[in-house]
């Protein structure tokens, strides 16, 4: 089944969330090259793809896991929370209808 992962980010984390990128992307790709990912990507803090200084809000996921107990698994390891860019991390299950 599909898991939507919704993580906000902590207001002022920007040079956290670069430095920990290429270990939060690493994971992203394990799941890519499993087939198991069906969307990621952030939330800019502005109505802009390139936010610059103004960074980002939080991060959205969605990917395949066995269960709800294993994508929460999963969400709790990331290197964002690691590393102290999300405050707040939700894990809901998730039905694609469209496309």
């Amino acid at each position: 089944m599909f898991y939507a992962i919704v993580a906000l980010d902590h207001p002022g984390t920007l040079a956290k969330r670069l430095e920990a990128r290429p270990a939060h992307l690493a994971r992203l790709n394990a799941l890519k090259d499993e087939g198991r990912l069906k969307l990621a990507g952030p939330f800019p803090a502005i109505d802009s793809p390139t936010p610059g200084e103004a960074g980002f809000q939080g991060s959205m996921i969605v990917a395949e896991f066995e269960s709800l107990d294993a994508a929460k698994t999963w969400a709790d390891a990331d290197p964002y929370v690691a590393a102290g860019v999300y405050r707040d991390v939700a894990v809901r299950p998730f039905l694609a209808v469209l496309p």
